[in-house]
């Protein structure tokens, strides 16, 4: 009989960056139709991912989180990846920008004047707003 791995290879994709790729006890990916997690062996899966954190557990507990403003996710029995539009970890969050970074999505919420406007207005506005939770939570 195979024997199951302990761990699976998270990679954290960002434009320019590659954020993280290491290998993991399991990852909880904010997924659009819900939080997922994800341990060696999962079953095969691609996902939308929502604006929120992905906390990377290491000895039973969360040792990391980072801020993802949404992306696509692809899970393997051996591998997670995560692209995501945006990401930072959670301890790089500054409440004071993202309060103004909420107000600015406001302001263009208010101005914008065709459909396409407004939808990435919205959908700024609701990444503004899961910033300023997260720091919010934070303090």
């Amino acid at each position: 009989m195979a024997e199951i791995p302990a761990k699976i290879l998270f990679e954290l994709v960002s434009p320019g960056r590659l954020l993280v790729s290491e290998e993991v006890e399991m990852v909880v990916v904010p997924g659009t139709e819900g939080d997922f997690g994800v341990l060696p062996q999962h079953a095969p899966l691609i996902s939308t991912v929502r604006a929120g954190l992905i906390d990377i557990h290491e000895g039973g507990r969360v040792k990391e989180q980072i801020f993802v403003a949404g992306g696509f996710a692809e899970v393997t029995g051996e591998r997670v990846t995560v692209l995501a539009e945006e990401a930072m970890p959670r301890g790089e969050i500054d409440r004071s920008a993202a309060e103004q970074r909420l107000r600015d999505a406001e302001d263009d919420l208010k101005d914008a004047e065709s459909e396409a406007e407004r939808e990435r207005a919205e959908k700024a506005h609701e990444i503004a707003q899961t910033l300023v939770d997260i720091a919010s939570k934070a303090a």
